[in-house]
């Protein structure tokens, strides 16, 4: 990691679901939650627990210089919603197979 630049993760037990419309894409009480310098808590959701087949992949792509490369899925109304390290870093190891969305319920 850089100088200042910190990320944890952590096996969580929240209640955690993705919704989007009447639609739930994502239900679960096992997220990783992930903590990253400069942005809010993250919760991934162990593949699993995602209405893949409800979702599209987009073809876009990202860059994180500390996580690796990111994949994207859609929806047709919401491009770009769901996102998934599938090679992950060394160091964050644990995201693979578990997918992040912009916005989840928490209980």
């Amino acid at each position: 990691m850089a100088a200042g630049h910190t990320i944890t993760i952590e096996q969580g037990e929240q209640h955690v679901r993705a919704v989007h419309g009447d639609l739930v894409l994502a239900d679960s009480r096992r997220p990783l939650l992930l903590r990253e310098t400069g942005s809010p808590v993250r919760y991934y959701i162990p593949a699993e627990d995602v209405r893949l087949d409800l979702l599209t992949p987009s073809g876009t792509h990202s860059v994180c210089p500390f996580k690796g490369t990111a994949t994207y899925w859609s929806l047709p109304d919401a491009p770009d919603l769901v996102w998934a390290y599938p090679e992950p870093k060394d160091e964050v190891a644990p995201l693979k197979d578990h997918l992040c969305f912009y916005e989840v319920e928490v209980s």
